[in-house]
């Protein structure tokens, strides 16, 4: 959520931006709330104005009462009651005003970076770097699931079954292999400096809506029936969350953290659920690394954590890319944003494995996130990026590191998670 002291003063900026990123049904906002903040701060001058003057007559009946002018106390009294029911009335319509003005707010995107590509959607995103030599080897890679199953790994009918589309059972080594990820991940950040942390699965509406946009949380999230409780999309939601309604202290920012979560998600308006792979799925499990800092340390931590992304996936041996997203591609929320890609030597191609964003101070304004600072408290910048999001993951990593014969190489550092194995080898 912007400034509102930003919107007031930059009218024309606001819409410019609004503009890039493809959203001009959301240019009539601007005008309303500027249009509604004037009314607000004029019951807001009035409520100050009557309460100042409530004030002096308060201590004038005091003075009067010991005077023993009680006839003129007593008035003064009613004009105290006059005054306290027209505060009233005022402050009722502040509240109206304040209301209106945020949730219009809410709906109005951060403003992205200057640095962010315009373009109208993901078609139009710029690659940005290449690490690691994609290979196509002169043999052929099957599909995913034709490879997990190869080698007993999955079954996704028995899934389908007990949950429909878009669930599975991951068996036998494919599941130990996934587990692996998730903890060399884990490790991984640790050694970082990040602090390992495992968060609720289940939030309030008030932090889903401090997080995210309000078409976002109705594409993504999944809500529990009779309770004020929505099931994450990923730990970041309620990672940043943990911060909500806090003052930090100066000293101990930055907050570097990474967490684990199984994530669920509706997928509602994607691409479909489909019915063999575990590309798009309703339920999954993710290793996160979320950042609260200081606004002129955000961009710095921006580029450390993508960059985490890629070198764990090289340690992997799978060849990665980053992208910049463009200006129509970014959620309200983000002011810039990165995907990470892997290479896919079945696909011949790279798809999305990650993405990193930074958040400026958009969620903690909705959240009353700040930090405490020498002259007065300040709102904080927020960033997530994932780590790796198994068994999304596992994608790249089958086909990179998949044989002729069916087997499976475990790179090295991966090795002490899977119990020293340093190939999985299909079942006769």
């Amino acid at each position: 959520m912007l400034d509102i002291k930003f919107l007031r003063e930059n009218p024309n900026l606001v819409k410019e931006n609004i503009k890039k990123k493809f959203q001009d049904n959301k240019l009539g906002l601007v005008d309303q709330v500027i249009e509604l903040d004037k009314k607000y701060r004029e019951f807001q001058l009035q409520g100050d104005t009557l309460r100042m003057e409530r004030n002096s007559i308060s201590k004038e009946i005091g003075n009067l009462m010991r005077e023993g002018k009680k006839d003129e106390a007593e008035s003064a009294k009613s004009k105290v009651n006059e005054i306290n029911s027209k505060l009233e009335n005022i402050e009722k319509e502040t509240d109206e005003y304040s209301n209106k003005i945020k949730e219009i707010m809410m709906k109005i995107p951060n403003m992205i970076h200057e640095s962010v590509p315009i373009g109208k959607d993901d078609t139009e995103n710029v690659e940005i770097q290449k690490y690691g030599e994609p290979i196509i080897p002169d043999y052929e890679i099957p599909y995913h699931t034709d490879i997990m199953e190869k080698l007993s790994g999955i079954d996704l009918e028995s899934a389908r079954r007990v949950a429909g589309n878009g669930f599975y059972y991951l068996i036998g080594d494919i599941a130990r292999l996934h587990s692996a990820v998730i903890s060399y991940a884990r490790d991984f950040m640790i050694n970082k400096g990040f602090t390992y942390c495992v968060p609720p699965f289940m939030i309030r509406s008030d932090v889903v809506t401090g997080v995210m946009s309000f078409a976002e949380m109705d594409a993504m999230m999944y809500k529990i029936e009779g309770e004020d409780l929505y099931l994450i999309g990923t730990s970041e939601h309620s990672m940043i969350g943990k911060f909500k309604d806090q003052i930090l202290p100066k000293s101990e920012i930055p907050y570097t953290m990474t967490s684990y979560s199984p994530c669920f998600r509706k997928e509602k308006g994607a691409h479909g659920i489909e019915e063999r792979g575990v590309y798009r799925i309703h339920q999954f499990e993710k290793q996160e690394m979320v950042v609260v800092c200081e606004p002129e340390d955000s961009y710095e931590w921006y580029d450390k954590m993508w960059s985490y992304t890629v070198e764990l996936f090289r340690s992997l041996d799978i060849p990665v890319r980053t992208l910049e997203c463009c200006s129509g591609d970014l959620a309200d929320l983000k002011a810039k944003s990165c995907d990470v890609e892997a290479w896919s030597p079945r696909q011949k191609k790279y798809f999305e494995v990650g993405s990193c964003s930074n958040m400026t101070d958009a969620q903690s304004r909705r959240l009353g996130i700040r930090i405490k600072g020498e002259k007065g408290n300040y709102f904080a910048h927020t960033l997530n990026n994932t780590v790796v999001a198994p068994p999304r993951m596992l994608i790249a990593f089958l086909e990179n590191n998949y044989n002729k014969d069916g087997s499976i190489n475990i790179p090295e550092v991966l090795r002490p998670y899977m119990g020293g194995t340093s190939k999985i080898v299909p079942k006769k």
